[in-house]
């Protein structure tokens, strides 16, 4: 299984055989035998690439699971369970890594010595299992899946412009003002703006309805600096509250047509191993959702606003 699991993390034999620093050629009889065992396919192998089978895809899940658990009961009989160890990878996207994760990820590996990470901060849907990625932080409305989701908050969907924009062009009391207002499109595909939808204030439901588009002028890939032009007065910017809580609340930004927004979104860490988590796992999971239960942009019915 642990050849298996490096051959699929390492996409090759050789890079698996460098990995276990043994031969090619014991790592292609050990997965050989195991697919014999097994009497399935784990691996598409050709002479330019080598892919996962389906079956595989299933398999190395459960092998990476059964291996963590046996790490862990090694751990457990030397008495190393009291102190996580290993290598812990999550991931978060970009702005939310910058603004909480990281922080906390700092103050996590303060207490547990013994363990290391790796982050990675990505704009884009991490599949957990193929990436090796033990904790994953979204934020969206999860569909069913085999993965095991934690909640740790709800952050809402704002637009938000500067005072001084605001005082120029004047406030957006419905939707149907947007026409005659500037705004800074946000595409992390890269492509073009796409028109933002509101709810009808007052409804029972919160259905998303089209609104009169306003002049962009400017879309970008980054939200970081979508948020820095509406600062400087170019206009309005939809944007996820969390990430800029801290300019309402310091009056550099004020949130408009809070009453069309949509349904608050809610936050999850989410990992595949459910129960079976190992200790590492578990740690991360109950320090960094007590931490982000506690912050006040997580649980965001109406964030801080200047007076």
């Amino acid at each position: 299984m642990r050849v298996f699991v490096a051959v699929a993390d390492a996409q090759s034999f050789a890079g698996a055989a460098r990995l276990l620093k043994c031969s090619p050629a014991a790592v292609t009889r050990a997965v050989a035998a195991l697919e014999q065992h097994l009497g399935a396919r784990l691996l598409h192998r050709t002479t330019r690439s080598l892919r996962l089978s389906e079956a595989g895809e299933r398999y190395v899940a459960d092998c990476r699971r059964i291996l963590a658990e046996l790490d862990e009961a090694d751990a457990v009989a030397s008495g190393a369970h009291v102190d996580p160890q290993g290598e812990l990878k999550i991931t978060a996207p970009v702005l939310f890594g910058r603004i909480h994760m990281a922080p906390l990820l700092l103050d996590f590996l303060k207490e547990h010595p013994r363990l290391s990470a790796r982050a990675m901060f990505v704009d884009r849907l991490v599949h957990l299992i193929d990436e090796g990625v033990d904790v994953a932080l979204r934020i969206a409305h999860l569909p069913d899946s085999s993965l095991t989701a934690l909640k740790v908050g709800t952050v809402r969907r704002v637009i938000v412009a500067s005072p001084d924009y605001l005082a120029r062009h004047g406030e957006p009391l419905s939707p149907d003002d947007l026409a005659r207002h500037d705004a800074i499109g946000i595409s992390t595909s890269g492509g073009p703006f796409t028109p933002w939808q509101f709810a009808r204030p007052g409804a029972a439901h919160r259905d998303l309805h089209p609104a009169p588009t306003p002049r962009v002028q400017l879309t970008v890939n980054a939200s970081e600096v979508a948020i820095l032009a509406a600062k400087s007065g170019h206009g309005l910017v939809r944007t996820m509250s969390y990430q800029v809580a801290e300019d309402v609340a310091r009056g550099h930004l004020r949130i408009v047509l809070a009453d069309c927004e949509p349904v608050p979104v809610p936050v999850h860490l989410v990992h595949p191993e459910g129960r079976h988590a190992a200790a590492k796992v578990r740690a991360f999971l109950d320090f960094a959702a007590a931490r982000l239960r506690a912050h006040p942009a997580l649980n965001d019915v109406d964030p801080p606003r200047a007076q």
